[in-house]
């Protein structure tokens, strides 16, 4: 199965990274606050910022977005103006 590993841009200006299975219902679930996530709810997503699709399962896609929940910031927006830079992260995922 693959999974989504994916960067919302939101409202106050920071970002959220999750994982799902299916990046578009995800999505409007986070846009209507429906998902289980209290971040979005508090803090509705102003766009999906970046998406990867992760073929390696749910373990590879987990660890990826423990890894770009750990970036700072700046380097979370490097990301996603480059989204070849996941490579960096999933070496060794």
């Amino acid at each position: 199965m693959d999974y989504w590993v994916y960067i919302l841009h939101c409202e106050n200006g920071n970002y959220y990274t999750g994982y799902t299975t299916d990046l578009t219902r995800r999505y409007a679930e986070h846009l209507a606050g429906t998902a289980k996530c209290k971040y979005t709810r508090s803090f509705k997503p102003l766009e999906l910022a970046q998406s990867w699709k992760i073929e390696d399962g749910k373990s590879t896609a987990m660890k990826i977005e423990q890894r770009i929940k750990r970036l700072s910031k700046k380097e979370k927006e490097k990301l996603i103006a480059d989204p070849s830079l996941l490579g960096y992260l999933v070496k060794d995922a």
